[in-house]
């Protein structure tokens, strides 16, 4: 059952454009698409990274915009994207980021964006810690490494989040003061570090979160966790 109240939409005419990195998500990034409110946003923008499978065709078919960057590595299918946006006219007033997995429900994003709206807040996370989890939506070193990871924020920073979501909305402006440069693993919680030595004000809502369709290319294997759980911690201490 969703947490998301569909009822109390934001207002619409703030432009919103979505970024969704991808890499073999064939079977999935169609879904997230369709399921995407298209009264909400303006683009929809598909980080494509180096996919071998049928990942772009499925995406274009969609009616989306593509953008291919084939070095590997989610912040680098993130900042391929963010470069497209920066050539736009005008600008976007708020950034959505989302997997391209189908683990998240993007029709929750009228709920993660209304904080902005209604109390600007400069970033939103969806806190899947805080939502519905389906189980085995998560692993266990996953849920372990996101209580880590948010505590130390928490002790070093002193800003309250619950989870390094993927799921989240952030506006234009202060995504570009962020200077985010992360090319892979490290990619959220940099955001949100950097954020809270920014001071900027962030804020977290619930949201669900399913088991993904296809296999995870972090969590799905026992060297990708390890190497994920390093570059996170690796990027809360070289940010102090």
């Amino acid at each position: 059952m969703l947490t998301s109240n569909m009822s109390k939409h934001p207002k619409s005419q703030y432009i919103v454009d979505v970024i969704i990195p991808a890499y073999n998500e064939e079977d999935s990034i169609g879904k997230v698409i369709s399921d995407i409110p298209k009264d909400l946003v303006r683009n929809i923008v598909v980080g494509n990274n180096g996919s071998t499978d049928q990942t772009k065709a499925n995406a274009l078919q969609q009616g989306v915009i593509v953008v291919d960057e084939p070095r590997s590595g989610y912040g680098s299918a993130c900042l391929a994207c963010m470069q497209y946006l920066a050539n736009t006219n005008p600008l976007p007033e708020i950034v959505v980021f989302i997997d391209g997995d189908y683990s998240d429900y993007p029709e929750q994003m009228y709920d993660l964006i209304k904080p902005i709206i209604d109390n600007d807040m400069d970033m939103v996370i969806g806190s899947r810690v805080k939502g519905n989890l389906q189980k085995g939506s998560m692993t266990t070193p996953q849920i372990f490494g996101n209580w880590l990871a948010t505590n130390l924020i928490r002790m070093f920073y002193k800003y309250q989040f619950t989870d390094l979501g993927p799921f989240r909305a952030i506006k234009y402006d202060k995504l570009i003061d962020l200077k985010m440069s992360d090319p892979d693993f490290g990619w959220t919680v940099e955001m949100q570090v950097k954020a809270a030595k920014q001071n900027m004000r962030c804020t977290e809502i619930p949201v669900d979160y399913r088991r993904r369709i296809g296999k995870s290319k972090v969590s799905g294997t026992v060297r990708g966790t390890i190497l994920a759980g390093h570059k996170i911690l690796w990027t809360i201490f070289k940010l102090i």
